[in-house]
């Protein structure tokens, strides 16, 4: 088993930062792709990016691309999502997921562990 462990959510204005961190324990040598997701309201769980363990390979969403970037501390077991240049239409729940296997990096259904969400909101 992994456990997920998120952090750094909160509100901030349009433009500004936040970063998150997601701390994994457990069984994590068996992982092979960490990723985040989001969930506003109402709306379907959407993918954010993903870092592989091995090479930290990270692939992100189109809605993202150039504004967050995930990166990885392998000592501490932690990836983090730094998000830049903030929108209110990135106000969401956001999840840490991690995969043991498979080159899908953002079907949501293709991960087997989920930490509990933090919410981050981006006022105009």
């Amino acid at each position: 088993q992994v456990q997920l462990v998120e952090s750094g959510g909160g509100s901030v204005q349009a433009g500004g930062s936040l970063r998150l961190s997601c701390a994994a324990s457990g069984r994590t040598f068996s992982l092979n792709v960490m990723g985040w997701f989001r969930q506003a309201p109402g709306k379907e769980r959407k993918f954010v990016g993903a870092i592989r363990w091995n090479d930290d390979t990270t692939t992100y969403g189109d809605s993202v691309k150039g504004r967050f970037i995930i990166s990885r501390d392998n000592a501490k077991n932690t990836v983090y999502l730094q998000m830049n240049s903030l929108k209110p239409e990135d106000t969401a729940v956001y999840y840490c997921a991690a995969k043991t296997g498979g080159s899908v990096y953002g079907s949501s259904s293709t991960y087997n562990y989920w930490g509990q969400g933090t919410q981050v909101t981006v006022s105009s």
